[in-house]
């Protein structure tokens, strides 16, 4: 399977950020890291080797960014509207960098977006937000309000990246043409978090699938069950 390591200084971050991408064809996946991950996380967990059967076939071809949720929401060395204009910085490079490096190599200008745990934020946030650039999101063990992490602060920076505060308002209609896995664990610590998220787009009459695993808890034996099914109902 091949891999490709790529290094870019960030105009948006202001530092160097990296990139594996596996496959050389197929449909675009962006996978985001667990709180904290780096851009190997998924190589090291296992992950890209439960999935290398779609990167073999040339069925999908994985983009796996890094994340700076330490220098984010998981920093608390710094205040949280620090937190959330530094999200922020991030957001703007995955729309105007990462994506667009994705969007010139595959030609494909809606793409698939995934992630566990606090990936499954990263995933659900950019898909929410951009509506009409991504087709499909999985999320898995997904995590979908981040005020239990900002000490009481709140502000519009906040709001406009709390998918359980903009999505009952988002008008997109990007949004109803899009797949939507919520995939979480009986046992998972984000249990309720993706019930709520998935009664918000039910009152909407958003098609999804609240996808919840017997006996599973918040853990990797149970998202690298999970991940190859999801990939495998892409049409």
């Amino acid at each position: 399977m091949q891999e490709q390591h790529y290094k870019w200084h960030s105009p948006h971050l202001g530092h160097e950020f990296e990139m594996l991408v596996y496959g050389e064809e197929g449909y675009p996946l962006i996978l985001f890291p667990t709180s904290m991950g780096r851009h190997h996380e998924h190589k090291d967990r296992g992950l890209i080797q439960a999935l290398q059967w779609f990167v073999d076939n040339q069925l999908i071809r994985i983009y796996c960014p890094d994340s700076i949720d330490s220098d984010s929401w998981y920093n608390p060395h710094i205040s949280p509207a620090q937190r959330a204009l530094n999200h922020i910085r991030y957001d703007s490079m995955l729309r105007h960098e990462v994506l667009e490096k994705v969007t010139m190599e595959t030609g494909v200008h809606r793409v698939a977006v995934a992630g566990c745990s606090f990936g499954g934020y990263h995933a659900a946030n950019f898909a929410f937000r951009y509506p009409e650039k991504v087709s499909y999101l999985f999320s898995l063990s997904g995590v979908f309000d981040l005020k239990s992490r900002l000490n009481g602060h709140y502000d519009d920076n906040v709001y406009f990246h709390n998918p359980v505060d903009f999505m009952p308002d988002n008008p997109h209609e990007a949004l109803w043409r899009m797949g939507i896995i919520l995939g979480v664990a009986e046992k998972d610590i984000t249990r309720s978090q993706n019930e709520t998220m998935s009664g918000i787009l039910t009152s909407k009459g958003i098609m999804h699938w609240l996808d919840v695993r017997p006996n599973r808890t918040h853990d990797w034996p149970t998202w690298l069950e999970m991940l190859p099914y999801y990939l495998s109902l892409i049409k």
